[in-house]
């Protein structure tokens, strides 16, 4: 693997455990038995659709803010309907607007399921390496209690916007990942950045939609390696990488979908899930063309797993 431009010290010491959902913002949120956007304050105008932002009632995302980025109390919120939907969540496309003025952003919005139709893919072996320190709430996790299935959600929602949070600063920084920017996370309600067209009318492709040329095929692999090379350094495994949760948004591949992040040094399963991720994407690239030495799955993996510590 070549060297990259960035510095290894922000790598994560072995056994420090970064899903730890203990706050008293997680708790406060996530005892709620709905999603936050279902309070009486954030109901729209019957007649606009609109409803006041929710930035003031949220955690917000990594300094300094975007300047796209509207965070002014007097902005109002319209939901212009579903971008995707899938079993744990579904996005919709939000448009933040100070009203009688000119500022304003578009905005992808994940809301996860009401806990009763949540279903969680395999989120046993995710979880491993998040448990709480209260054992009321793990008891309750681990019978999917009603309570518990919304203590799950809190901590899927709560480790996507915590790792878009650290691995958006880095890519900031290095520009060696890139993932949306993640606005705030209010309950279980994730608000991210919208990548598409500046009107809303086309998101950004999936990767599983293109079929680049040879040498677009192999900056996209360039751009793949360089940030899988950031989140091991990190201590993280994506959990769930596939060409359907890679967008390419003006020639950068970015990152998305990331509730099921695996701490990869605190998860015993950790190594197993990287490798996965590793041979999943090797497999699309090598069908599309890529030479196969160059997208060898099991050489990939044990760079990786040194870049995190594990060899």
């Amino acid at each position: 693997m070549r060297e990259h431009d960035f510095p290894a010290q922000g790598r994560r010491a072995r056994g420090k455990r970064r899903f730890d959902d203990d706050e008293p913002h997680f708790l406060k949120r996530g005892r709620h038995p709905e999603p936050a956007l279902a309070d009486s304050d954030a109901e729209p105008d019957p007649e606009t659709g609109e409803h006041w932002s929710s930035w003031d009632d949220a955690v917000h995302g990594p300094q300094p803010y975007p300047d796209w980025l509207v965070t002014e109390l007097a902005a109002k919120d319209t939901d212009l309907g579903v971008l995707k939907t899938g079993k744990e969540a579904d996005v919709h496309l939000v448009r933040r607007a100070v009203p009688g003025t000119d500022r304003a952003c578009l905005l992808a919005a994940k809301r996860y399921r009401d806990p009763e139709h949540r279903l969680f893919h395999r989120d046993a072996g995710y979880l491993e390496g998040r448990r709480m320190r209260r054992s009321r709430e793990n008891r309750a996790m681990a019978g999917r209690t009603a309570f518990g299935r919304q203590l799950i959600a809190g901590q899927w929602a709560a480790a996507e916007f915590a790792a878009l949070g650290r691995l958006w600063e880095i890519g900031a920084t290095h520009g060696t990942i890139a993932v949306p920017y993640p606005v705030q996370l209010r309950g279980t309600e994730l608000m991210l950045e919208f990548l598409g067209d500046a009107d809303g009318a086309q998101a950004a492709p999936r990767l599983a939609q293109l079929r680049p040329d040879p040498v677009g095929l192999r900056d996209l692999w360039r751009q793949l390696v360089d940030a899988l090379v950031v989140l091991a350094r990190a201590g993280y495994a994506h959990g769930d990488l596939s060409p359907y949760n890679l967008l390419v948004h003006r020639d950068r591949l970015v990152m998305i979908d990331l509730p099921q992040v695996v701490d990869v040094v605190g998860n015993p399963q950790g190594p197993e899930f990287l490798a996965r991720d590793v041979r999943v994407v090797s497999t699309w690239f090598a069908a599309r063309g890529l030479p196969s030495d160059e997208a060898d799955p099991t050489a990939l993996t044990e760079d990786l797993l040194r870049e995190a510590g594990l060899r």
